[in-house]
């Protein structure tokens, strides 16, 4: 592949060519990480290249605080902020902290990238959310939950094992686009992964919490609730039991002793069999709270997940709704969370599907604090074989409409505090980089990664500005056509994706398990509560008044344009409705002639795309080209799996033909 040495995509690594010139900077901070940084990145982009550590009349570039450098304060620059500066013919990277100066020297690299002249760099950049985190799935013994691109660049063996370059590298592609927190094990938490908070492991432990305070991301870890049972011997995990808390005070104040900067915990708690307080008649609030206390006096936070849902309900039994769940669980207990109680809920109301409406627990709590969570990781999407560009998806949902406080309140305006001002509010995401050269298994889903941490920054950013700056910084090498295509390609995969998929914003219909390729039924009379109840009449899942009454959850405005079959979206009716096959979508065709036709047109573009790559072949390196051609192929495979086993599926169930006349399995 082309990133050789662990290299990160969007970072220079070699493959561009150097401006002729001698570039002259001056830092006046003692942060060692910005002196390594422009010495690692700068050096690759100048013939020549000098650090300076006084103010002269050579300077062309200066770092440093407003104070240090004498320079007068941006009225609101947030301490993590940054400013780019024209002054007297010097350019200087401004900001209130090191961190914020990092986070400068970064976007003064980027631009560079891009092509910008540094006399014309200027610009002021706060971020817009103070929560930028990603949660790893790695398990100790060097598995990775839902991880697409090798094994584990934390664990091996059931302890930790690493490679301190490469953690620094992952560190500085994460300290490139902002992110502050981290989380490096998985939120399900067996007993061998229990052990991370007893005192032999803290002392590895404090060595890679080391690395990433070194570029100011703070290291968090998942939990067991059980712990105190399954590592400290106790015969209950009961949160209003003294010994109870007295246990998790002290395996609290152990591991801040070894890493005084922790974070605190991830928790998933009696969600798909993991304990949680449920097991004792307590409430969530009470789970959580117990935690915090042990935490607050070293600043900790817990993030409490609120994934909680029947994964046990009666498939038979329509009256029960999981997308009900989270809101139905959390916002009777609003205002009940001490204050460094942090809420994580998922971006939809169900699992990461192709398409969901936003989750209504967003910007609903009042009193409590919360965080929005993606998944960069292709789960239901593709596993990283199939491709699917999500910042179009996260992008749509950030701009949602939530109308919580009259029209324009958009859940981006929530995740950034401006409904509530005194919460705090941010967002995280399930990330699976792994040990593969190219991080993600993939090479173009690291454009999620780099879009998913420019979106926690600004989420104002323009899909298309995003991509066209990963794929110009990702691949200077590649002729203009090429990258033309890479653009296309990744701009409507997502749409791709969703046509050859679920229909109509069903969800689901995958393989059990592995959650890879298609299975109509595979869980529909299951315990997961994820159904399409599709029979011979119709499909989809009423979650009207007259079913479970899901759109209750919104507000008023929201409620009233799902409800009603003639405002509800085409892209999410059968989230909604149950309607027959003959029902006409707004663009004029039934639901099963759109079934049809969504999942013949799905095949078609991934052949399309295939068809256009080959033709670009001479224009692109051999091992990008053949890595992107592998891809393909075997997403044409599952493309064309999904489109026969589905529309076969809805031929026999609904007995209608299709109208072109196409082969369908009968």
């Amino acid at each position: 592949m082309q990133n050789q040495n662990f290299t990160s995509c969007w970072l220079p690594d070699g493959r561009r060519e150097k401006r002729s010139n001698k570039l002259i900077v001056t830092i006046l901070s003692k942060a060692e990480v910005i002196r390594r940084v422009c010495h690692t990145y700068l050096s690759h982009l100048f013939e020549g290249f000098h650090i300076g550590t006084e103010l002269n009349s050579q300077d062309e570039i200066v770092i440093g605080t407003y104070e240090a450098t004498a320079q007068a304060c941006t009225n609101d620059m947030q301490v993590d902020g940054f400013e780019l500066r024209q002054e007297q013919g010097k350019t200087y990277i401004l900001s209130h902290s090191d961190q914020g100066l990092l986070y400068g020297t970064f976007y003064f690299i980027e631009q560079l990238q891009l092509g910008m002249k540094i006399e014309d760099m200027s610009v002021i950049q706060n971020p817009a959310t103070t929560i930028r985190m990603l949660n790893h799935w790695d398990n100790m013994d060097g598995s990775i939950e839902r991880g697409y691109a090798g094994r584990s660049i934390f664990f091996e063996d059931n302890k930790l094992s690493y490679d301190k370059d490469r953690i620094q590298q992952y560190a500085d592609l994460l300290s490139s686009v902002g992110i502050n927190k981290i989380c490096i094990n998985n939120v399900n938490v067996h007993q061998v992964e229990s052990r991370l908070i007893e005192a032999d492991m803290l002392i590895e432990l404090q060595h890679l919490a080391d690395i990433f305070r070194g570029n100011y991301i703070t290291m968090f870890l998942s939990i067991n609730f059980a712990s105190p049972i399954e590592i400290g011997g106790l015969k209950t995990a009961d949160p209003l039991d003294s010994t109870v808390e007295e246990w998790w005070r002290r395996q609290t104040k152990l591991i801040y002793q070894k890493i005084p900067d922790f974070g605190g915990f991830i928790v998933k708690a009696d969600s798909e069999h993991r304990p949680g307080p449920f097991t004792y008649g307590r409430t969530h609030a009470d789970g959580a709270n117990m935690l915090a206390k042990a935490l607050a006096p070293f600043n900790g936070t817990v993030f409490w997940r609120c994934f909680v849902y029947d994964c046990l309900q009666d498939w038979r039994d329509r009256s029960t709704d999981r997308a009900r769940a989270a809101y139905d669980h959390f916002k009777k207990l609003d205002g009940l969370f001490d204050e460094n109680v942090i809420l994580q809920i998922k971006n939809g109301p169900m699992d990461f599907q192709v398409r969901e409406p936003v989750s209504p627990l967003i910007g609903a709590l009042e009193k409590t604090n919360y965080v929005m969570e993606f998944q960069v990781t292709q789960e239901y999407t593709g596993q990283q074989i199939d491709l699917c560009y999500l910042v179009p998806q996260w992008k749509e949902i950030l701009d949602f409409d939530t109308h919580l406080k009259g029209k324009g309140t958009t859940v981006s305006e929530i995740l950034s505090g401006n409904l509530h001002k005194s919460l705090q509010t941010g967002i995280t995401a399930v990330v699976n980089v792994g040990r593969d050269d190219n991080w993600t298994g993939h090479e173009f889903a690291q454009a999620n990664l780099y879009g998913y941490g420019k979106l926690t920054w600004d989420p104002t950013f323009k899909t298309e500005k995003l991509l066209k700056d990963w794929v110009q910084i990702t691949y200077p090498f590649v002729k203009d056509s090429a990258t033309r295509l890479i653009e296309e390609i990744l701009n409507r995969s997502w749409m791709i994706y969703e046509k050859y998929t679920c229909p109509l914003g069903v969800g689901w219909m995958v393989k059990t398990g592995h959650h890879y390729g298609p299975d109509v039924n595979g869980y529909e009379y299951s315990p997961w509560g994820t159904y399409h109840f599709s029979d011979r009449n119709g499909l989809g899942v009423d979650r009207t008044k007259s079913g479970s009454n899901y759109i209750e959850q919104y507000s008023a405005n929201v409620s009233e344009l799902y409800a009603n079959l003639n405002s509800c979206p085409d892209n999410l009716l059968l989230f909604f409705h149950h309607v027959p096959y003959t029902h006409p979508l707004h663009s004029g065709k039934t639901v099963i002639q759109h079934i049809y036709d969504s999942h013949f047109e799905g095949v078609e573009d991934v052949e399309h795309i295939i068809y256009e790559w080959t033709r670009e072949k001479a224009n692109l390196p051999d091992d990008l080209y053949s890595h992107i051609n592998q891809k393909l192929n075997s997403q044409l495979t599952n493309a064309t799996e999904w489109r026969d086993k589905i529309n076969t599926y809805f031929y026999r169930m609904s007995g209608i033909p299709d109208e072109h006349q196409r082969l369908i399995y009968g």
